[in-house]
């Protein structure tokens, strides 16, 4: 089902009414604003089964609109009242990406919910932060920071152009704001990264680089990140995420220096439980490969 809403109250007042047929925040599939500002929500048609549904079958899906449409990737509630989202670079030229990220994490935070991840669509990457939604928003991929991840010592990121992984710390977030005080925290064997998974998953975190894909384990982090998976790859897939106990959502675009362009809707790969070192030969099958 699709829902258009004009502006930012009208989007919390339709959650809300979404959330008492039985919507939560794992229903919600697709958030868009299109070139006038408005915001467009796809949900599934039976509301009844939103509980099966997983973050790897979100990243499955394609898009239900055509056009102009600028996509959330994510949605985060953080530490201090302070808010991060992900997305399309240009939701920032539909000029109410804010109040409408905001207006989600207030109806999110009802559902006693911290993060939301939404659907696969290829775009050039944007990481905004604010303290609250209505302060002077900080867009990170000014400085080159991208594909935040969420964890418990702080945030991670990629910065374009860069083999590196940036480590960001509550503390230093909560008193320098999300521009200063990131420092890296460890380098990819396999060249420049590209894209990050969307979520640490058991203290693993899968990294799209140019040559392949490299998982590490963040237990230990940040002193301390170790290398469990390095997988020389044709060039363009990408991992976006996983399903706990199941297999990869996989991707896969056109390298360019930002990152991955023109990213396909991700096709879940592996055999449960399957390490992302045993990932090489379900890609090598992989219908990705398919026009």
């Amino acid at each position: 089902m699709k829902y258009r809403y004009q502006n930012p109250a009208a989007v919390y007042l339709g959650l809300d009414e979404l959330r008492k047929r039985g919507l939560t925040p794992r229903g919600l599939l697709f958030i868009a604003l299109d070139p006038r500002g408005e915001t467009h929500i796809a949900v599934p048609d039976d509301l009844d089964a939103v509980t099966m549904l997983k973050v790897g079958d979100k990243l499955s899906l394609e898009p239900p609109w055509e056009g102009r449409y600028f996509h959330f990737d994510a949605i985060h509630r953080l530490p201090g009242d302070t808010l991060l989202w992900l997305g399309d670079r240009r939701l920032s030229d539909a000029g109410s990406a804010q109040e409408v990220a905001g207006a989600v994490a207030e109806w999110m935070g009802g559902c006693s919910a911290k993060s939301l991840f939404l659907g696969c669509t290829p775009h050039q990457p944007g990481t905004w932060w604010c303290q609250t939604d209505r302060t002077i928003v900080t867009a990170l991929h000014a400085r080159g920071f991208a594909d935040a991840v969420v964890t418990n010592m702080g945030l991670l990121a990629r910065r374009i152009g860069e083999p590196a992984l940036y480590h960001l710390s509550w503390q230093q977030l909560a008193q320098r704001g999300a521009l200063e005080g990131w420092t890296p925290m460890f380098e990819s064997p396999l060249g420049n990264i590209l894209m990050v998974e969307r979520r640490v998953m058991n203290y693993r975190l899968a990294l799209t680089c140019e040559r392949g894909l490299v998982e590490i384990d963040i237990s230990g982090a940040p002193d301390e990140v170790a290398t469990t998976a390095t997988v020389e790859t044709e060039s363009g897939y990408g991992v976006v995420g996983r399903v706990d106990g199941g297999g990869f959502a996989v991707t896969r675009g056109t390298v360019q220096a930002w990152g991955l362009d023109n990213v396909r809707p991700a096709v879940l790969l592996g055999a449960p439980n399957e390490s992302l070192a045993q990932l090489a030969g379900a890609l090598a099958q992989s219908p990705l490969d398919d026009d």
